[in-house]
Parts: C-alpha cells; sequence; structure tokens
C-alpha cells in the first residue's frame, strides 16, 4: 500500500511545494500551534452541531459541511494565513497567476455508516476546461479529530496527479491520511482523492481550506459568505486572499453604486476598507508589465 510523505512542523513551504508537484500530496504533522485546536472547536461547533446531513452521495448523506468559517472563526482565519501554506502557494500557485485567492472553507463532519465518497480531482470543479500542465488549487484538510482508515481518513491517490484524466485508481494504489488531530493534509486539485468510509463509532472531522488562482471563480462565494462589513475589520493581506483586491491587472474592479460625484467610477475593492485607489492601474500594470519583459529575454 502506497504511503503519504509526512513532515515535521516546522517544514518550508517550498518543501510542501515540491511534494505537491512530485506525490501530489503530503501531511504535515501536529501543525496546529498550541490552543488552536480547542478555540477552533469551540467557535464553529454550534454551527456544525447546527448543519443539515448533504441530500446526495457525493456531499455524503451521513455527512455535514459548514461554511463561511472565516466569518464565524477567528482561529480559522489563522490557519487561512498559515505561513507555511501561504509560502507554499506562493511556490505553487504564483507560476500561472499574478494572485491567488481563498477557494473554500468548509467544516466536514463524517459520520459512522457514512459510505466512502466516490474518488475524484477537486480541479473538476471548473469542468475539464483547464490546460491538465495548469495547476489551480492547493488544498488542505485540518484534522479537528484523529484520522484513521476505520474513521474515514482521506483517500488519497500519490502520483495521480500525473495521470490521464480518463485513468482509474486500483485499490493497492490508493493511500490513507492517518493523521493525530491538530495536522493537516496538504494536496493539489490535481490529485485524486476522497473521504473516506467511516467504519467507525465515532465522527471524523476536518477543516478543508483551499486556496486557487486570482482568475478562477471560487467554490465558495467569499463576498456573499464574508460581506464587506464583517471583512473590514481583517488584516489587509487577509481581505486581498478572500478577493477583496485586484486580481491582476484588470480583474476584480468595481464602481460603487452611489450618487453622481459621491465616489469614484473605476476603483479596486479595497477601497471599501480605506484602500488607496489613486494610481493602482499604472502600478500593476508596470509590475505584469516588467515580468513580461523578463519573461521574453
Amino acid at each position: 500500500m502506497p504511503h503519504l510523505v509526512h513532515f515535521p512542523a516546522g517544514v518550508s513551504g517550498e518543501a510542501i511545494a515540491e511534494a505537491l508537484r512530485t506525490d501530489g500530496a503530503c501531511i504535515i504533522d501536529a501543525a496546529m500551534a498550541a490552543g488552536q485546536l480547542s478555540h477552533l472547536k469551540d467557535e464553529i461547533m454550534p454551527y456544525v452541531e447546527a448543519t443539515d446531513m448533504g441530500r446526495d452521495d457525493f456531499t455524503g448523506r451521513r455527512t455535514t459541511r459548514t461554511g463561511a468559517l472565516v466569518a464565524r472563526s477567528q482561529t480559522c482565519r489563522e490557519l487561512v494565513m498559515d505561513d507555511r501554506l501561504i509560502l507554499a502557494c506562493e511556490d505553487f500557485l504564483k507560476p500561472f497567476c499574478d494572485a491567488y485567492q481563498l477557494h473554500l472553507t468548509q467544516l466536514i463532519r463524517i459520520f459512522p455508516q457514512q459510505g466512502a465518497q466516490p474518488l475524484h480531482r477537486d480541479r473538476l470543479a471548473w469542468g475539464g476546461y483547464l490546460p491538465a500542465a495548469l495547476e489551480p488549487q492547493l488544498n488542505t484538510i485540518w484534522a479537528v479529530t484523529d484520522f484513521t482508515r476505520e474513521n474515514g481518513a482521506t483517500r488519497v491517490v500519490p502520483g495521480s496527479n500525473h495521470w490521464e484524466s480518463d485513468r482509474q485508481a486500483d485499490v493497492d494504489e490508493i493511500a490513507y491520511a492517518e493523521m493525530e488531530a491538530g495536522s493537516v493534509l496538504v494536496y493539489s486539485g490535481s490529485v485524486i482523492h476522497s473521504g473516506g468510509r467511516n467504519d467507525s463509532d465515532a465522527d471524523r472531522m476536518g477543516l478543508n481550506i483551499t486556496y486557487c488562482l486570482g482568475w478562477l471563480r471560487q467554490e465558495e462565494n467569499q463576498y456573499l459568505s464574508c460581506p464587506p462589513e464583517i471583512a473590514r475589520d481583517f488584516a489587509p493581506e487577509l481581505q486581498a486572499l478572500l478577493g477583496y483586491a485586484m486580481g491582476s491587472y484588470a480583474l476584480g474592479y468595481f464602481t460603487p453604486p452611489l450618487p453622481p460625484g459621491e465616489g469614484p467610477e473605476i476603483t479596486p475593492p479595497d477601497w471599501l476598507f480605506g484602500g488607496e485607489a489613486k494610481g493602482w492601474g499604472d502600478k500593476l500594470f508596470d509590475s505584469v508589465s516588467e515580468r513580461a519583459v523578463k519573461g521574453a529575454m
């Protein structure tokens, strides 16, 4: 049976990105800081307990999925901005975009007697339209409970990120992301994986935080899940990751719906939070042009 690479908590973002390019997935053991796991549970469990079961076989009829966690949890915001993962995104996603963004936050709770989810690639959220050589996502599942093969640890097929799209995984090619609570599975959008079957008598809970290229539509609409009146109090870096920033030279601007003469006609999203709109286009255009010139040399 294949195994996933395990890293210690001090792993570098570059090492994580390289593991994703090679195997499509890896695990960081004991990744949460002291106190984060208990604080996370305190913040999100009232929402998790109130969430209905899934309504189809893919989402899981004995599985709940609770979202909007950036708006609901300070600890989730800390995990979203984890330095190791941000550096891994810089290495893994930036070759394909000017800016990456938060794609999804979701607490997945697999109850006993839930069968295994169908194996799949998360990149299929955008259909089959993206070139195979392009990596659209960097994904994580933070273990909120221990992950064991018995209770539904995520199934992963190492190396399947290099396979042709129609190749199916055999049983002996599947690894299980077994890890202790507080650890995190990191995986690419191209690797085959799925939630496992829960044959135990306890729930398995994982916090799914994912990032994607800034020019793709987010799976979870962050502007609605975390609207400006909530996001205004966040650090600028987190605001930008949610999408309240330009994704490239001309991606993401808006015109405030104000009376005539009371607001700018074209402005970047951070204007909502007091950002400086003047000259944003020239600054970003110069940056993009500089990279284009270097790439042509």
